[in-house]
């Protein structure tokens, strides 16, 4: 049997680190600081000295936007439907879909496009994971039976594999859980 406080101290050590990398993150910030005419590199010259390869698999890259656009629209209709019913809190999608690359000068336009691709996929996948895990919070608070790779934090409120005295309680807990992080973000973002 796990214990649940000692597993809370390390969840609460990993967020204090990722606040505090972040922190450190903003005290580095820097305005941009190379040269462009050194650093910038045109957009014909950018395609000529490319790879064959990575022009043909662009298509099935971008091809990749097609089912994104839609997961994107189902899963915010879901959210905006389902969560109030739940009184699950929603996910703000700004915090996870973040486009701002395609600023940079030193890029052309080839590159920002890229950029603005990444950041948005990735910043999907992030937004669509965190609405995934809240309703698996609420639903299905349950560990897996074996180590899976890259949970979310509120995967170690869940109760282990096996786990099953009094689950009715214990999950309303874990629901509370699910509202009391929520506030508490809140609270520190004030």
């Amino acid at each position: 049997m796990v214990d649940r406080r000692r597993v809370k101290e390390l969840v609460d050590r990993l967020q204090q680190t990722e606040e505090e990398l972040y922190k450190k993150k903003k005290k580095q910030k820097k305005k941009i600081t190379c040269d462009f005419s050194k650093e910038r590199i045109g957009l014909w010259k950018y395609i000529i000295n490319g790879k064959l390869s990575y022009a043909l698999s662009a298509p099935v890259i971008y091809s990749m936007i097609i089912p994104a656009v839609i997961l994107d629209i189902f899963v915010t209709i879901y959210q905006a439907i389902c969560f109030p019913i739940y009184k699950i809190p929603k996910v703000c999608r700004k915090d996870y879909i973040v486009i701002d690359r395609y600023k940079l000068p030193y890029l052309n336009i080839l590159q920002k496009l890229n950029c603005l691709y990444c950041a948005y996929f990735n910043g999907l996948i992030n937004y669509v994971r965190e609405i995934s895990i809240r309703t698996e919070q609420f639903w299905c608070p349950i560990q897996h039976s074996r180590r899976i790779k890259g949970v979310s934090k509120r995967y170690w409120d869940f109760l282990q594999y096996g786990e099953g005295e009094d689950i009715n309680k214990e999950w309303e807990k874990i629901r509370q859980k699910l509202y009391d992080y929520d506030k508490q973000k809140e609270d520190k973002s004030h």
